[in-house]
């Protein structure tokens, strides 16, 4: 044991070297340079050549064997699926990252700084993509690297990887690959880093993400606008009736008023597990409004462990020249972000007879885009080991949040190909993701370097024990989904 607990410690030492000689910094330099921007067609070959030159010749010095996969469904997107095999007696992880980036957005950076190239100042590494998500993945895959040296060239595992380039855009073709090439990804159990942690000085593992219902309301009452003095009192005004909607779905202080948009009661394991926990408190994050939401709950447990409803863009007329004329129509987009047991499948019905029973008849729901919520149980003994994986590499306790509060394709790797799912976030609140300035904390990266060398190297010590245990608790335990 001692031995074990040694070579332990020289894989977490060779990750964080990687940190301390600059390695990580250098690839991230090189990598940030890829405009890998999905919501930008132009963009689309640089997503290849980010496989090409950057993630391929490292993955095949690992042992790797890598192929490009074509996405069925947005031919600008394509994936990358790599495998290592040492045994087939040993335990699989299937791994994630994405390659693509949102817009560089380059007129709103700070003077002196550039989406496209890593700039240092007092621990924050500037860039597009260090931290969402190419500062994540190339964590995960340096210290996957350190594990296998200090193991003599083996990890005790076997490891795939996939790939998407188009995250950013709602992973189209993700669930459809996962499909197709459900026997080339099959595995034990399902690790990857995005999001933020808790905090930047808490490290987190969550098991799953909230759900999102993208959706419009429509009213579109006549041709053209008719003028207010002459008509006005006369003929329904579609913004009017387009507010009252809205405030008949959530009320003034953002509660959820449509019974069937609502989710089951505050799970106690996820109130137990969110105690003590805040959300943000970082210098640059936004102040909470704590009286706002579904009462009785903390800031966190809303963004956790509730639903939401948010109105994202509202139209009617023009309001930076208005006329004086009644608009002929009004447009709101919303999205209901939601946890484990809410009825979405049914979002619009719940929409549409609630808005009829309010006499508003008049709107038009239409559902743009809509993914599952996941979450693994919180006694789940994947759940459990990861836990004390991260504690004995970082000593101190890992926050433990039930779901991400955001989105990410979980279901795809949850529900689609089954397994038990694990994040291990390298990013903090206050990271700028998808906004300008967007940076990656050194702090946080050399301590995420050595707590997932633990992760790795835990994995190839008590992987095959921890796939029997999860085997005989799916057996025991109906599993969330």
């Amino acid at each position: 044991m001692t031995q074990i607990h040694a070579q332990r410690k020289d894989a977490i030492a060779k990750s964080q070297a990687y940190f301390d000689q600059g390695g990580l910094l250098g690839d991230l330099q090189r990598r940030v340079g890829f405009h890998t921007e999905s919501q930008d067609p132009a963009q689309a070959a640089t997503h290849l050549a980010y496989f090409q030159q950057e993630l391929i010749p490292g993955l095949q010095a690992m042992g790797f064997h890598c192929r490009i996969l074509d996405n069925p469904v947005a031919p600008l997107a394509p994936f990358l699926l790599a495998e290592r095999h040492e045994a087939d007696d040993l335990p699989t992880v299937l791994s994630y990252g994405h390659a693509d980036v949102v817009r560089g957005d380059d007129v709103h950076w700070r003077s002196g700084l550039n989406p496209w190239q890593v700039t240092v100042e007092q621990g924050r590494w500037y860039g597009r993509g260090t931290a969402d998500n190419k500062g994540q993945h190339t964590i995960n895959l340096a210290a996957l690297e350190a594990v296998r040296q200090s193991r003599g060239g083996r990890l005790g595992f076997n490891s795939k990887w996939l790939f998407e380039s188009g995250e950013e855009i709602g992973s189209p073709g993700l669930r459809e690959i996962c499909l197709q090439e459900q026997a080339a990804l099959r595995a034990d159990v399902f690790i990857a880093s995005d999001g933020p942690r808790v905090s930047a000085e808490r490290p987190t593992l969550f098991l799953g993400s909230r759900g999102n219902v993208l959706f419009e309301l429509n009213i579109l009452l006549r041709e053209g606008g008719h003028h207010s003095g002459n008509w006005g009192g006369a003929l329904r005004n579609p913004a009017v009736v387009l507010a009252h909607a809205l405030s008949c779905l959530v009320d003034a202080h953002g509660v959820i008023q449509v019974p069937g948009l609502r989710p089951p009661p505050l799970d106690l394991r996820v109130r137990r597990a969110l105690s003590g926990l805040t959300l943000a408190g970082e210098a640059n994050s936004p102040a909470v409004d704590t009286d706002w939401g579904e009462p009785g709950l903390t800031p966190l447990e809303r963004v956790i462990g509730w639903n939401a409803l948010e109105v994202l863009a509202l139209e009617s007329g023009n309001a930076r020249k208005p006329v004086n004329a009644i608009p002929p129509s009004a447009k709101a987009v919303c999205q209901l972000r939601f946890v484990v047991g809410t009825d979405w499948r049914n979002t619009r019905q719940h929409i549409a007879s609630h808005l009829q029973q309010h006499g508003l008849e008049h709107v038009q729901v239409r559902i743009l885009s809509s993914s599952a919520a996941t979450r693994l149980p919180l006694d789940h003994p994947w759940v459990e080991w990861a836990l004390a994986s991260m504690r004995h590499s970082t000593g101190q306790p890992a926050a433990l949040l039930p779901n991400l509060g955001g989105t990410v394709p979980n279901d795809a790797f949850a529900d689609i190909l089954g397994l038990p799912t694990l994040w291990l976030p390298h990013s903090y609140p206050g990271c700028g993701q998808h906004a300008p300035n967007e940076h990656l904390l050194a702090p946080v990266a050399r301590q995420a370097l050595g707590l997932m060398a633990g992760i790795w190297w835990d994995l190839g010590e008590q992987g095959s024990q921890l796939v029997a245990q999860a085997r005989a608790y799916t057996g025991e335990n109906h599993v969330d989904s």
